[in-house]
């Protein structure tokens, strides 16, 4: 009988059988159902299989309350956890050993007995600028579209930072599959001129060529951890079994650890995530570690923006707090609590 069959039937059976599954020769990882998803998963797979050659490793997959709210705006559901909860219930319950998350997704506080305990070395972190068949001889960036473009995008930070610089766009929502954005774009009766998309999914899904533009960060600082695959599974210390943590040591790209480990403790300080406008940037200058947030208002009028650049003997969690800091200096709490939208529908 085929593995997952298999995998399948003793789930049904009853859930401790999961609980009881021994992840030195079967390793079951949670993953949601999209098709981006799944090719980071296997990435996430392939690479345990190809450490550890005696290892088994399933996909059991899953809708997020993410997935199936599609007809309302992020900003509306409430906070970025709708893209992770369910994969985290199984593993609270231990019907699956490891979640595999897009880092962007994950919120910063973890449901109690759970850890963030591996990233991904990062893909490609900042956004891009893909547009209708009919701009693609003519619009080479964001300067070239003209004013009235109607640009498809549920992000309010991207929303935000290119009101802050492109005043004269129009912005449209758009939800869904990668593919699904992209089939809604590329319909002959036109809605968007151009979406604003993660370069990294593009990439992931083999699309690198639609990509018009990778937005500078001077225009469109990026999403926290985005670019970066998380890894989450029970703490060893509340479960009594590092076996888990200690089979996905291999996946952490310590860099990627360091920078996105700054970038979540300055969102982490400025208590965010999808429903206000809040982006961050890292990148290495040799021994040193450059960081760059920024905190607007929803329409993009304000616009506030630090940066700091620490040697690497700082803790990353006190960098990306001290950013915060000079942030909240200048009034990015006032600003938050002003531009937290309701979740009211």
């Amino acid at each position: 009988a085929h593995p997952h069959r298999l995998f399948c039937q003793r789930i049904k059976r009853n859930m401790a059988d999961a609980q009881r599954l021994n992840p030195r020769e079967e390793l079951v990882i949670g993953s949601r159902r999209s098709e981006l998803a799944l090719i980071q998963t296997h990435h996430v797979r392939d690479r345990l299989q190809a450490e550890h050659e005696s290892l088994c490793c399933l996909v059991h997959t899953m809708d997020t309350q993410g997935d199936r709210r599609l007809n309302v705006a992020l900003s509306k559901i409430g906070d970025k956890g709708l893209f992770t909860h369910d994969l985290e219930v199984g593993l609270l319950s231990g019907s699956i050993h490891l979640a595999v998350h897009s880092l962007k997704d994950m919120p910063t506080s973890l449901p109690e007995s759970l850890i963030l305990d591996a990233i991904t070395e990062r893909e490609e972190p900042r956004d891009a600028l893909v547009v209708h068949p009919c701009h693609k001889k003519n619009v080479h960036s964001l300067d070239d579209l003209p004013p009235g473009s109607v640009i498809g995008t549920s992000s309010l930070r991207r929303i935000a930072q290119l009101k802050h610089r492109y005043p004269h766009f129009r912005f449209l929502d758009v939800r869904g599959a990668l593919g699904t954005r992209l089939a809604k774009l590329d319909a002959e009766e036109r809605t968007y001129d151009a979406l604003i998309l993660a370069a990294a999914g593009l990439i992931r899904m083999g699309w690198k060529e639609r990509i018009q533009q990778l937005i500078p960060t001077e225009i469109m600082l990026p999403a926290v951890g985005q670019g970066a695959l998380a890894v989450e599974i029970q703490d060893p210390k509340t479960s009594k079994d590092s076996t888990v943590s200690d089979l996905i040591r291999c996946l952490t790209h310590q860099p990627t650890w360091i920078a996105c480990t700054a970038e979540r403790a300055f969102l982490a300080r400025l208590e965010g995530g999808c429903q206000v406008p809040i982006g961050a940037a890292t990148h290495f200058e040799g021994d040193r570690l450059c960081i760059e947030g920024a905190v607007l208002s929803l329409d993009g009028s304000v616009c506030l923006r630090e940066k700091i650049l620490a040697e690497l003997d700082e803790s990353p969690v006190a960098l990306g707090q001290r950013l915060a800091e000079k942030l909240l200096a200048l009034g990015a709490g006032e600003l938050l609590k002003r531009e937290a939208p309701s979740t009211d529908e």
